[in-house]
């Protein structure tokens, strides 16, 4: 029931297929709150990406990604993922299990659960304000 919500609601929601794509979030140095997400479709399910940019105390910005499953937790665990973002000479690499859609992500946000890194770090990886994320996912 999730795919054709977001497919007939959300109709400028990006599907990459296959395990390993790039995600690709244009104009990080947006102000304020924004999010960014995208779908990649592999191993016969769809996967969630979702980027955050959040406003923390004193101004002080904070991304966060993370990936999610369109299933439920217990098909989630049948996968890894990894977002990986490589700049010049620098590599910032997460992995970590999916969450299933139906746990939402806010809680993970909340507690760091996810790969969590600041705008200046972003600065380091992104090219021309865009940031672009390897996102690999493998079954267990």
């Amino acid at each position: 029931a999730v795919m054709p919500h977001l497919m007939h609601q959300h109709k400028s929601i990006t599907t990459l297929q296959g395990e390993d794509i790039v995600f690709l979030a244009t104009d990080i140095n947006l102000p304020g709150a924004v999010d960014w997400v995208m779908m990649q479709s592999c191993f016969g399910f769809h996967f969630m990406l979702v980027l955050e940019k959040q406003e923390k105390y004193d101004g002080h910005q904070q991304f966060f990604a993370i990936v999610q499953l369109i299933g439920t937790r217990k098909q989630a665990e049948n996968f890894a993922y990894r977002l990986e973002l490589n700049g010049h000479r620098r590599r910032l690499t997460w992995e970590a299990t999916p969450r299933s859609i139906h746990e939402g992500i806010a809680t993970a946000i909340m507690n760091s659960d996810c790969l969590v890194f600041d705008t200046s770090i972003a600065q380091l990886f992104a090219e021309n304000g865009n940031l672009g994320i390897n996102v690999t996912i493998s079954m267990c």
